[in-house]
């Protein structure tokens, strides 16, 4: 009766040397990584296309609203035009408007100048503390 083949290839691998089965171990692990890597790849290819599809839609989507706003604007300029002039009405809706405009630049500068100076004060304030512990029980 013959062994089965697996023992064959059992008994084959013990008598191996060390160094080749560590060599083996070796490229099977490198062979894994690229595996892994290719696949990650892959799959980033993929999410990629996918936020490019949603980037593109999310910037139709702003080109639309924008235009929506334009005729909200031609909308509230006829709807005063019933009762004004229409160059009157034009103006009022150009003067809300720019009074929107400018409170909406004022607040953004606010904003801006509360964020002021771009360093992360906290965090280097926390390092210096840090610092100067360490240099403190350094002395001891």
């Amino acid at each position: 009766m013959q062994p089965p083949p697996d023992r064959g290839r059992t008994r084959q691998r013990a008598d191996e040397p060390v160094s080749e089965l560590v060599q083996r171990a070796s490229q099977q692990l490198t062979e894994l990584v690229r595996g892994e890597l290719r696949l990650a790849q892959a799959e980033m290819k993929e999410k990629g296309k996918r936020y490019g599809k949603g980037g593109g839609l999310f910037g139709g989507a702003g080109v639309v609203g924008f235009l929506m706003l334009q005729t909200l604007v031609a909308t509230a300029i006829a709807a005063l035009a019933v009762v004004l002039p229409v160059w009157a009405a034009a103006l009022i809706v150009t003067a809300v408007l720019g009074v929107v405009a400018a409170v909406m630049a004022l607040s953004g500068k606010k904003q801006v100048d509360q964020a002021a100076p771009p360093t992360p004060e906290q965090t280097a304030q926390s390092v210096k503390a840090d610092v100067a512990e360490i240099k403190e029980s350094a002395q001891r």
